[in-house]
């Protein structure tokens, strides 16, 4: 079986009612058992962590951890147990780039930590797994063209500075207008959307940016595919079905087949009022790259 990559053994010790969906990650890996082969990310290492993040910042989190007001920015309490998850989430998207090397297709069911900065942590992101993976791909001589497609319904400020002067990755953000970040970055492409989007409408506006941004001829695509895009989140405010987001899916999967590239799939976010339907439209997401592409 393809394998995929979970921080479910990893969780968090977190206050009564905290918004974060803890439970996604076990749930999607359970949902996933009997098509993938799940396995436990290793964590890694600080010197590839540097590849990406600045070095004080990284320093600090081992010998320091987080001020109060940077737990807020971050919206977890900085622990151990935090940095270890952390660490193990970005594992789990380099191993999910190798398997995307080597057979065309890599799974992280956890990931997608595209509010993270170089210098600081952000929106539930301590380090940003995927400028990580860029950034290790080079080091490994790798020098193909990257996309980053964005569906998530927060922009991807984090991701969109670490590649602001990177011709060879592209960034795609299609994202609610007013939600959080207050501040946009600038991605290569940006397609913000009104409050409560419909499937017709977010379909409508996907389409000639698909068109743009696989313009760019990616040889590896990470895809980050928030379902917060869901009726009924409690973050996202969007308002797509299951099938809208079944429908995004396929446009994204049909434009990696047509250009022949390699795809990884992270999960982003997705905090909907019914969690069941979290797990379902995460685990609709990885059986659609599997058959696909697996």
């Amino acid at each position: 079986m393809h394998p995929a990559y979970t921080t479910a053994p990893f969780p968090l010790e977190l206050p009564p009612h905290h918004p974060f969906p803890l439970y996604k990650y076990p749930g999607v890996a359970e949902a996933l058992r009997d098509r993938l082969a799940i396995r436990t990310p290793p964590a890694v290492d600080w010197g590839t962590l540097a590849l990406a993040h600045r070095p004080a910042y990284l320093m600090r989190l081992r010998q320091e951890g987080l001020q109060r007001q940077e737990e807020l920015r971050l919206g977890l309490r900085y622990t151990p147990a935090l940095l270890e998850r952390a660490r193990r989430s970005v594992g789990g998207t380099l191993a999910a780039t190798q398997d995307a090397l080597i057979h065309g297709l890599g799974l992280n069911l956890a990931g997608g930590t595209h509010h993270a900065y170089p210098d600081r942590a952000e929106g539930y992101s301590l380090f940003n797994d995927v400028a990580v993976a860029v950034r290790w791909l080079r080091a490994q001589g790798f020098r193909g063209r990257v996309l980053v497609v964005d569906l998530d319904a927060h922009q991807g400020n984090g991701t969109a500075v670490f590649f602001q002067d990177d011709p060879t990755v592209f960034t795609l953000s299609v994202h609610a207008a007013n939600n959080y970040p207050r501040h946009k970055e600038q991605s290569d492409l940006d397609v913000p959307l009104p409050d409560r989007t419909p499937d017709a409408a977010y379909l409508e506006a996907l389409e000639p940016a698909l068109e743009e941004a696989f313009a760019f001829r990616p040889e590896l695509v990470f895809y980050n595919a928030g379902v917060d895009v869901l009726a009924g989140d409690r973050f996202g405010r969007l308002a797509l079905s299951l099938e809208g987001v079944r429908a995004r899916d396929q446009a994204v999967l049909a434009r990696v087949r047509q250009v022949g590239a390699r795809l990884v799939v992270v999960m982003g976010g997705g905090y909907n009022r019914n969690p069941d339907l979290t797990v379902a439209a995460h685990a609709q997401t990885y059986r659609l790259a599997l058959a696909a592409l697996g």
